[in-house]
């Protein structure tokens, strides 16, 4: 598979809409996760990224503002021991509650499927980190709807162990602009990945269209130790 630029993919495209990275840094000691928003409605724009426990949770930006949270506000990110889990909506508390109980990634998943939020029927994507005694893996997942038919759902799991130093892999639910929107297809992008948690983020971040973004989330977990490293940018401010 092909390399691709991470900034390139994200400057190319006006509205990939949500968005995960997995990978590992050019060093292969950091596990590495980013996650990104963006909105085209005012209610969708009325976000922020707020720190919660050792995850993060979306919140309105002006509470005034607010007009449905249903799909808008979640906990997009969570920790359950030596897992991270990243999401685009409130499956992240499915995935928690299902391998809390002893199911898998995949398992927890299947009571699930796309966003009820036609025409779009968005998908929802998700990612699983597991780092634990020096060893790192990672799967990503993405259910959508059959070619817009919100009859049918289509689900995909990509598992990724072992990964390979200063690679990683990228999952959006859009695939452009559009009305309605068209969802990702394809398996995860293969992107690369630095060492620096700060160079990282500002690559995204800076890459993202300024009218679209909304807040991203950056962690860098160090594999030998499970320590890490987290940065939130939100536009609104």
């Amino acid at each position: 598979m092909e390399m691709l630029s991470l900034e390139k993919e994200l400057r190319d495209n006006a509205y990939p809409g949500r968005g995960i990275v997995l990978g590992k840094s050019e060093d292969g000691k950091k596990a590495v996760a980013a996650y990104f928003i963006m909105g085209r409605s005012e209610n969708s724009r009325n976000r922020v990224f707020a720190e919660e426990g050792e995850g993060i949770r979306t919140q309105a930006f002006d509470p005034s503002k607010l007009v449905d949270p249903s799909l808008i506000i979640y906990a997009p990110v969570r920790v359950l021991g030596n897992k991270t889990i990243v999401t685009n909506g409130d499956q992240t508390d499915t995935i928690y509650e299902g391998m809390d109980k002893q199911m898998t990634f995949e398992q927890s998943l299947r009571c699930r499927e796309f966003e009820p939020d036609g025409p779009n029927y968005t998908p929802r994507i998700s990612g699983i980190m597991h780092v634990e005694g020096g060893k790192y893996n990672y799967a990503m997942s993405i259910l959508k709807s059959n070619n817009g038919n919100p009859e049918a759902c289509n689900r995909y799991t990509f598992a990724y162990e072992n990964p390979v130093a200063g690679e990683g892999h990228f999952i959006h639910t859009y695939m452009h602009d559009g009305n309605p929107l068209p969802s990702f297809e394809g398996e995860p992008k293969l992107v690369s990945i630095p060492n620096e948690i700060d160079a990282f983020t500002e690559q995204v971040w800076s890459s993202l269209d300024e009218d679209n973004k909304v807040s991203l989330f950056v962690r860098f977990i160090d594999i030998k130790t499970g320590k890490y490293e987290t940065r939130i940018v939100n536009k609104n401010k």
